[in-house]
């Protein structure tokens, strides 16, 4: 047991140690000149609350980027020294915390994907390429529409009627029995339904919508068992928001360094890490003799509430 903790602490030990470097490769990029009129980094109570909320809500149908819009909101992140461009590229930086919680979950499937891309695994072959065409659709929309979504979509109000509207869905579809437990495995999933899941993944580009909550509906619309379209899902999840993540280091990593520092990415990539593993833990937990239906009526809840916060000023 003590020895497997410590497999455990060395391999996330090594997943920071390469994050830093990462960060050290792309901070050349920014000007130490520039240093003396940066504002001081993120209070670390907020990077950890921030790195908290991306690792629960990230793998659960319940949008991530709604709730951390409505974090940023209501820790007043959106007025203080610090850019709203800092902030956000500080948020999808410690998406890596997410990302390393998947691959520890799903090692045995992602080394059956690694398999199967060197000719070993008929059944990883066919997931990864599954995943890649699912994939595809999404990066080529976002890339179109990235700047729209940002500009016309990033609203309070435009989130919470999302939430309220994705919490009706999934109560009706509980209602009406549609999300089945019974169904086909991954590797049943065709190319073309791949593309298709790919493409409404897209909708999740409206904040509030939820990543998750489109892409499960639309595998188990194509025949898959619940439990085989949540881990398509987390799967799929993995790919698109690495993707993301190390493009918007590419573009920002000398940024977030300096204003942020080392650490403060760090610790809410470690926040980010440790509850995106208890958030996938327990919802392939509930889900499997429990209902779907409490995202519904968490969603519905939350969107409620975030009006009626609107609506005092609160938000």
């Amino acid at each position: 047991m003590i020895k497997k903790r410590q497999e455990v602490t060395l391999r996330f030990g090594s997943a920071a140690i390469v994050l830093v470097l990462f960060f050290e490769l792309f901070a050349g990029q920014a000007s130490a000149s520039n240093s003396a009129t940066i504002a001081e980094g993120l209070v670390l109570w907020k990077a950890i609350v921030l790195g908290v909320v991306e690792g629960l809500t990230e793998f659960l149908p319940i949008s991530s980027t709604g709730h951390l819009l409505a974090a940023k909101e209501l820790m007043h992140l959106d007025s203080s020294e610090i850019s709203e461009q800092a902030i956000d590229s500080y948020i999808i930086s410690i998406q890596i915390g997410a990302i390393l919680a998947i691959i520890v979950l799903y090692k045995n499937r992602i080394r059956q994907m690694y398999e199967g891309l060197r000719g070993q695994s008929e059944i990883g072959k066919v997931v990864l390429r599954n995943l890649v065409a699912a994939f595809v659709p999404t990066a080529i929309i976002g890339l179109l529409l990235a700047d729209y979504v940002k500009d016309r979509l990033y609203e309070s109000e435009l989130v919470a009627y999302a939430w309220i509207v994705g919490g009706v869905f999934i109560l009706f579809a509980h209602e009406k029995k549609l999300l089945k437990r019974d169904g086909l495995s991954m590797e049943n999933l065709s190319i073309q339904g791949a593309i298709v899941v790919g493409l409404v993944q897209a909708l999740a580009l409206w904040p509030g919508v939820s990543r998750s909550l489109v892409t499960i509906f639309a595998l188990v619309a194509l025949g898959l068992s619940l439990a085989a379209a949540v881990e398509f899902s987390f799967l799929l999840g993995l790919i698109t928001l690495a993707a993301a993540t190390f493009y918007e280091l590419s573009q920002d990593g000398g940024r977030i360094i300096e204003v942020f520092g080392y650490w403060t990415p760090l610790v809410g990539l470690i926040a980010a890490f440790l509850s995106a593993m208890a958030s996938v833990k327990w919802m392939v937990s509930w889900l499997e003799n429990k209902s779907f239906s409490v995202f519904g009526f968490y969603r519905v809840a939350i969107g409620i509430l975030a009006i009626s916060l609107l609506s005092t000023g609160v938000l």
